[in-house]
């Protein structure tokens, strides 16, 4: 199970690297999108908290 689990980490791992490699620009936009899901996400979090002490 530890071998297969090594295996599937490489596999994404190198997949990641070929993507960034090929296509860069491509890369840099997934990488906005995620940061701007998680500042999204902080700031829904940051609202709610607002509300909830009012």
């Amino acid at each position: 199970m530890a071998t297969a689990r090594k295996v599937i980490l490489y596999a994404i791992v190198i997949f990641i690297l070929y993507t960034i490699i090929t296509s860069p620009a491509r890369a840099a936009d997934l990488v906005q999108v995620g940061f701007e899901g998680i500042s999204s996400a902080a700031q829904g979090v940051g609202q709610f908290f607002t509300q909830l002490i009012q």
